[in-house]
């Protein structure tokens, strides 16, 4: 667990999520990463009691990167409101196939989740019951089969980034259920949750984290080069 921990003082703690990690317990009963971080801490600190964690944000279990927890229910309930007024920059990395797509495009969807298949249905305008989902993509690096997007998320909908780029046609590596052609080995995706800025919600500076991607991919690898 200490390797994973990215930003960690009094009131909150960064950790960079490995692909397959829950955020927080679901219907699975996996140990989640909630539960894993208090027994660390407790141990690590010889806390008696038990130890106070509040999840501020998710991501989905196949992919990786940067999830914030709350150590305080002060940090807890400002970094909530501030995840709700978009205070809270997040950039992600993905890696696409190489085809034939602008180098830069702001995507503006709206998105409806289907319960019985846990999938977001991609609508081009305003649907009933569809939320609008924004981000904007830069292509940042060119491989031989493969190209690197930078994502900045405008809103945080259900499957988003997944859902937008399939929407275009460049469904994320090894996501099949958005038309990838194959699965990855590992049975994640290749998005990464990969940078963090914002204003701490109690000494008031301004955090910047970055999370280094999954070294056990060779082309997470290449991309980082």
């Amino acid at each position: 667990m200490e390797e994973q921990i990215a930003y960690e003082d009094n009131h909150l703690l960064v950790v960079n999520k490995k692909v397959g990690q829950l955020v927080q317990g679901d219907k699975t009963g996996d140990e989640s990463l909630l539960e894993s971080i208090k027994n660390f801490i407790k141990k690590r600190d010889a806390k008696p009691g038990n130890v106070f964690l509040g999840l501020v944000h998710r991501i989905d279990r196949p992919t990786s990167g940067l999830v914030i927890y709350a150590k305080t229910s002060k940090a807890l309930s400002r970094l909530t409101q501030m995840v709700k007024n978009r205070e809270i920059k997040k950039t992600y990395w993905a890696v696409v196939a190489k085809e034939m797509i602008p180098h830069h495009q702001r995507l503006v969807h709206y998105l409806k989740k289907n319960e019985k298949n846990n999938k977001a249905i991609v609508f081009p305008k305003a649907t009933d019951g569809a939320k609008e989902a924004i981000l904007t993509y830069n292509v940042i690096k060119t491989l031989d089969n493969y190209m690197l997007l930078e994502i900045d998320l405008e809103t945080g909908r259900h499957h988003q980034i997944r859902a937008q780029l399939s929407k275009i046609g460049v469904p994320i590596k090894g996501d099949l259920k958005y038309g990838a052609p194959r699965s990855n080995p590992d049975g994640g995706i290749n998005l990464h949750a990969r940078m963090l800025t914002f204003i701490h919600p109690v000494t008031k500076e301004e955090i910047r984290i970055v999370a280094p991607v999954p070294q056990n991919d060779a082309i997470w690898r290449a991309c980082e080069e």
